[in-house]
């Protein structure tokens, strides 16, 4: 006998438990989608980017938030106001109840009406929210990095394909949301430069030790939440909104923020999605103003400055520039010429989030799956060691090691605050 779903039993059952008459959004017509139709979400974090995902998400009808989780209460109340004055308005009513607030997110995983969950909380939290979300059957969206460190890397795959997950990584670029980076991985996965033989990625620096004094903490904040698995450190509105960027103890920096976006770019250029590079190189003042990265097949990749918006890639035959701020070559007709029908096309996505509910549905692997997401952490995590050693770095894509450095394989993971464990 097939498993009863909660989406399933609510569309066998529509017939005995609606009343006689109901109003015809509830029942999918004049362009609504039946409630045994929708995926319903949940969210963790609402910040800057968990607010965009809020945007999007509130206005598809094939999606219904049913919680909304955040450390900050005040943000919480006002979201979950903001999404039930939203439904009100679908719905023709003057007052709706569709959203519960919730302080832990444990709370909010153990329902058993939510499919989904959208993780938008800072990067510390990535890891130990997608292992608690697979653990709980909810497919997850989470945003990039996706890990803090490299041993939780592992750990996240394999507890999302042990509960088989639908997984998204925030990775919009692989859904060309801000530009063409998909046709630019075409033409390099189809030979329009020839041989690769390097790839230029600007971002941002590595991070840092944080080192801001306390401030008094707003009583609406649960700061110990906010800090998590991290060793303890005193309220700081600078971490609480959303400048803990540029520190270690909750990101990997600018190098890890726009890297997210771009090494996994030239990942998939290469063709690398379920690997990575074998030797990573720290500065040397000389020829290296900052890390590069190895691959067997030779393909040196450069961590370079300039505008953090895109990457070159360098080949036998020309270059090619993508990014969130144009798409040119040298010579120009490697831009300018269309594919033919012969040649390799990539995994097209248009819409991210799409994409993600599209798989959730049909139970297929999304654009930017988590072993995608995966190794382009790995590579922002395999550059900040680099940096913080300044040494040459041997690494095994493959067992996933260091193979020539003690000290680098210790500095795959962290401590976790009690009580949380991977």
């Amino acid at each position: 006998m097939a498993k009863t779903t909660r989406r399933r039993f609510l569309a066998s059952s529509a017939a005995l438990a609606f009343p006689a008459i109901v109003p015809s959004q509830v029942l999918g017509a004049n362009g609504a989608v039946a409630p045994s139709n929708q995926i319903t979400i949940g969210q963790i974090g609402f910040g800057w980017i968990g607010g965009s995902h809020l945007s999007t998400l509130l206005g598809r009808k094939d999606v219904r938030y049913v919680g909304a989780c955040d450390v900050n209460g005040e943000k919480l109340r006002d979201v979950c106001a903001r999404i039930e004055k939203q439904y009100a308005e679908n719905a023709g009513q003057a007052s709706y109840k569709a959203c519960t607030a919730y302080g832990d997110f444990r709370d909010m995983l153990a329902r058993q009406d939510m499919d989904a969950v959208v993780i938008a909380t800072p990067d510390h939290w990535h890891a130990l929210l997608s292992i608690h979300a697979a653990r709980a059957g909810k497919d997850i969206y989470c945003e990039k990095p996706l890990t803090l460190t490299l041993n939780e890397v592992r750990a996240v795959v394999k507890t999302v394909r042990r509960y088989d997950r639908v997984f998204q990584t925030g990775s919009q670029q692989r859904s060309n949301v801000f530009g063409k980076f998909r046709d630019a991985c075409e033409r390099v996965r189809n030979g329009r430069i020839g041989k690769v033989l390097s790839i230029d990625v600007s971002t941002g620096n590595p991070p840092v030790p944080c080192d801001l004094p306390a401030e008094p903490k707003p009583d609406h904040f649960d700061w110990d939440m906010w800090v998590g698995r991290t060793a303890w450190r005193p309220f700081h509105s600078q971490l609480a909104d959303k400048q803990w960027r540029p520190y270690e103890e909750y990101c990997g920096g600018g190098f890890a923020d726009m890297g997210a976006h771009h090494f996994d770019i030239a990942q998939w250029a290469l063709g690398m999605d379920d690997s990575g590079p074998v030797e990573i190189m720290p500065p040397d003042g000389k020829e290296r103003e900052r890390v590069s990265f190895k691959y067997a097949n030779g393909v040196i990749m450069n961590h370079v400055g300039g505008n953090c918006l895109g990457l070159t890639f360098h080949g036998t035959d020309g270059e090619l520039y993508v990014g969130r701020d144009g798409f040119w070559s040298k010579p120009e007709s490697i831009a300018a010429t269309s594919l033919s029908p012969s040649e390799l096309r990539l995994y097209r996505s248009d819409d991210h989030h799409g994409n993600w509910l599209d798989c959730i549905r049909t139970r297929s692997r999304c654009v930017a799956d988590v072993e995608i997401g995966a190794r382009t952490a790995t590579i922002c995590h395999l550059g900040n060691i680099a940096y913080q050693l300044k040494q040459t770095l041997q690494w095994d894509p493959v067992r996933e090691r260091f193979t020539n450095n003690d000290q680098a394989n210790r500095l795959m993971s962290r401590p976790l605050r009690s009580p949380w464990s991977l």
